[in-house]
């Protein structure tokens, strides 16, 4: 299967990320969200790259203005989806969201398109049975910043196609990606089974008043050489996301130490707007964060 035409569902932060490296990468695209402030926040943010890749990626002016007219967005789903050979679902880390979105999308696309999640956390057998078309439903999961991180995680379910496996697997070294096979699924995939419990480790330490972020930060920027702690890379990725992530483990898990991060995020940063990076504000503010100051580690 030779895939041309990509939907890109979610038009936030990653999922425009995604927009743009694909369309980057030669594909048609078509970006589709709920909320049309959602799809007018993903065309700045496209803006935003396309000058990023001139200042800092050597691309060309001939280079973005293709990526840039490859760009299309609705938010009709039926409209979004009508010549897609591949979906792309960023949306909320929220089984209900997800189910409820993969239920009306099985309604309205074509039979030829492969359905991708790119859930941080959950699998593809979690989700599966909301959609009319297991052996074409797999994940394909991406790292935050796309095009520096490269990865592209690809996993299965029992139920998937192997053929559409690698047409995935594929798709994704044409976007650029460096593809990361999983044998078996793995709620977190590679990445995040690593960095989702270092996150979770760094947060206890502040919620039980051990230590402040920064202290945190410092000690791991020192200790490994680095130039991001735990908590420059939580505003980094989204600190609603983590919130999200560790409310689905406390309530499924009944995890109370889970339920404790998801207190203190929600009441100390989600509340108050403070959502990282591109909200200007969360552990650290911005664009000037303090660990970027030479003076941090001093």
């Amino acid at each position: 299967m030779n895939i041309k035409n990509v939907t890109i569902a979610g038009a936030g932060l990653l999922g425009s990320q995604v927009a743009w490296q694909v369309a980057f990468n030669g594909f048609n695209v078509t970006v589709y969200d709920y909320f049309d402030k959602g799809l007018a926040t993903s065309k700045a943010f496209h803006k935003e790259y396309a000058a990023l890749f001139m200042s800092t990626r050597g691309a060309t002016q001939a280079q973005v203005d293709k990526a840039l007219a490859g760009l299309n967005y609705t938010s009709d789903l039926a409209e979004a989806v009508k010549d897609a050979d591949l979906i792309s679902e960023s949306i909320p880390e929220s089984i209900d969201i997800k189910k409820s979105f993969y239920s009306e999308l099985s309604k309205v696309d074509p039979q030829k398109t492969i359905f991708t999640t790119n859930s941080s956390t959950l699998v593809p057998s979690q989700i599966v049975d909301s959609t009319d078309r297991p052996d074409k439903f797999l994940a394909l999961h991406f790292g935050n910043t796309v095009w520096d991180s490269r990865i592209g995680e690809v996993m299965g379910h029992p139920e998937t196609c192997p053929e559409i496996y690698k047409v995935v697997c594929q798709f994704s070294k044409a976007m650029g990606m460096v593809t990361i096979p999983l044998h078996k699924e793995q709620s977190g995939y590679v990445i995040n089974a690593i960095m989702i419990p270092w996150l979770n480790a760094s947060l206890d330490l502040v919620v039980n008043q051990v230590a402040g972020f920064e202290s945190v930060d410092k000690t791991w920027m020192l200790a490994h050489g680095v130039k991001h702690g735990p908590f420059a890379v939580m505003d980094i990725v989204g600190i609603s996301l983590f919130a999200d992530i560790n409310k689905l483990w406390g309530e499924q898990l009944e995890d109370d130490a889970a339920l404790a991060r998801v207190n203190f995020l929600e009441e100390n940063y989600v509340s108050q707007n403070k959502f990282g990076a591109k909200a200007n504000e969360g552990f650290y503010s911005y664009p000037n964060p303090a660990y970027k100051d030479a003076s941090f580690i001093k």
